[in-house]
């Protein structure tokens, strides 16, 4: 760049107007003095803001930023593609469960091939998405892109994901380590809750992270969320992630399904 600069100074020459003269001499000073460098120029990107950036690859990707924006209100699909099971237990909030085999029920939910379109599964290393993105792609789809950070690295920056009924049920049925939040009132707690639960609400996040409550020498431990309301839910779950938490999610209903469910 500096040498373009001093090319252009050199053939303006003098008479040009003063206001073009002095942006000339200002540039040619920032290169004289090392202000105006390659990595002076670059701005940054923090990793909310990159994606994997694999080779060769045949669709496009979309950052976590790109992916909150979507999920705000664009109207864009985000379309998970895991097994319905897994699905289940876990997902982004928002997104729609279309399992990565049955691409001839996306083309008939989605019959229209400019429709805009986002794929996640499970991850960099995960390969679904990128197989799906390319299946419709080769059948004409041309806004076809995939969130191939997937649900590990939406975890790991702190977004909380949703568990729906069938999953809470694999949860509490299987998993005999992880750690069910009553979000709700004392009052409500005592009065019964899941079997084994703790009572966490709304700003005790910090606390229990120290207290006991939660496994604060176990961050990987999965924590589910559940209390009067999904939101009431989703504010704690929320809270407990950004205490890196990264495998904490919220019941997506309230308790009271879950004791009709009569999943205790």
């Amino acid at each position: 760049m500096c040498h373009e600069v001093a090319l252009a100074c050199k053939n303006r020459g003098v008479d040009q107007r003063p206001q073009k003269s002095l942006l000339i001499a200002l540039l040619v000073m920032a290169c004289i003095t090392g202000v105006l460098t390659p990595a002076a120029t670059q701005r940054r990107l923090s990793v909310h803001q990159t994606t994997l950036e694999e080779p060769d690859q045949k669709t496009p990707e979309v950052t976590t930023e790109e992916l909150q924006k979507i999920l705000a209100g664009s109207g864009v699909p985000l379309l998970d593609v895991r097994s319905v099971q897994e699905y289940a237990i876990a997902h982004i909030p928002g997104s729609i469960n279309l399992y990565e085999k049955e691409v001839e029920r996306i083309v008939q939910a989605y019959p229209d091939r400019g429709t805009q379109l986002v794929l996640y599964c499970n991850g960099p290393y995960c390969g679904k998405s990128k197989r799906l993105s390319e299946q419709l792609a080769a059948r004409g789809y041309l806004n076809v892109r995939r969130y191939q950070l997937g649900l590990p690295v939406w975890r790991a920056l702190g977004n909380t994901v949703q568990t729906d009924l069938d999953g809470f049920r694999y949860v509490l049925t299987r998993d005999k380590t992880a750690v069910f939040v009553d979000a709700r009132g004392r009052a409500d707690f005592a009065a019964g809750s899941v079997p084994g639960a703790v009572n966490i609400r709304a700003g005790e996040a910090e606390k229990a992270n120290e207290d006991g409550r939660l496994p604060h020498k176990d961050k990987g431990t999965r924590v589910i969320v559940f209390a009067g309301s999904e939101q009431e839910s989703r504010t704690v779950a929320a809270e407990i992630a950004r205490k890196a938490y990264w495998n904490s999610s919220y019941f997506g209903g309230s308790f009271q399904e879950l004791k009709r469910a009569r999943l205790w």
